[in-house]
């Protein structure tokens, strides 16, 4: 699969996704998971919820080899916002080549109505060759122990959410980002470039900060953010930790089209 322009990778994905797909229950929920590993698969694959109250959120009970099918339920217990990943050791080369993503327990009365919402997981990547070096690039170990990457992006590669593939609003819209991070290593300075958050579900929790700039994303965490966006432009979202974003690939695009609005803001 594409992790940039000319760079291929190879990924282990849940569905063939990076991230797998968005998850999404209510609070009192029973949750039964079917969990399949594919008979091409060369190693046995689980699958950690971090929303699963219990020993290992469901790892030993998934643990699955190729081929086979594995089956469990839990009952999701606390809302929030949480990651799930693959489990099996070595654990960091698995979240590393991208095995996790977000499953959503909203409140029983479930979470305001906005306009958009939209599905963000940022990733570090450990490639064998320096970003931006040619052709099928494997997975390097001794860069992932030493937190390392060459690629730190969102939903799995370069350009994943910019470009033709950016994310879309209207002026006046209020917008949701479901934003985790599956690491494996780095911490997220999750930014939208020209926009404050009007409201931060911390770390994907219940508690909320307001009039927000920036919000941390742990490895292996979440957030949820809201904002309204009240005139067009095209947004930049970034990992604030700079040089990840103008130099690794934690880049994407928010294009909100509509009316300019020069109480707010007049360019010449």
């Amino acid at each position: 699969m594409k992790m940039d322009d000319g760079v291929e990778y190879r990924y282990w994905t849940f569905d063939g996704d990076v991230p797998g797909r968005m998850i999404r229950v209510r609070e009192g929920d029973t949750v039964e998971v079917e969990f399949s590993n594919n008979p091409s698969s060369t190693v046995p694959h689980n699958v950690d919820f971090h929303a699963a109250t219990g020993q290992g959120g469901g790892a030993a009970a998934t643990f699955t080899a190729p081929g086979r099918t594995s089956t469990f339920s839990f009952k999701a217990l606390q809302p929030g916002l949480y990651i799930y990943h693959c489990a099996v050791a070595p654990v960091g080369m698995h979240i590393a080549n991208g095995m996790y993503g977000l499953i959503l327990v909203e409140p029983k009365e479930g979470l305001p109505k906005v306009d958009k919402e939209f599905y963000i997981v940022q990733g570090d990547f450990y490639t064998k060759g320096k970003k931006g070096a040619q052709g099928l690039q494997p997975f390097d170990m001794d860069k992932a122990v030493a937190e390392q990457p060459e690629y730190v992006v969102f939903n799995g590669h370069v350009g994943a959410i910019a470009g033709d593939n950016a994310l879309k609003a209207k002026a006046g819209e209020t917008v949701r980002m479901y934003v985790g991070n599956g690491g494996p290593n780095l911490v997220s300075s999750f930014h939208v470039i020209g926009e404050i958050f009007d409201k931060v579900y911390v770390e994907g929790g219940k508690l909320i900060n307001e009039n927000v700039q920036s919000t941390i994303v742990p490895a292996g965490g979440s957030a949820i953010v809201e904002f309204k966006v009240d005139i067009p432009g095209n947004y930049t979202l970034v990992d604030h930790s700079i040089f990840r974003a103008f130099n690794k690939g934690a880049l994407g695009q928010l294009k909100v089209e509509g009316a300019e609005n020069p109480e707010i803001m007049t360019q010449n």
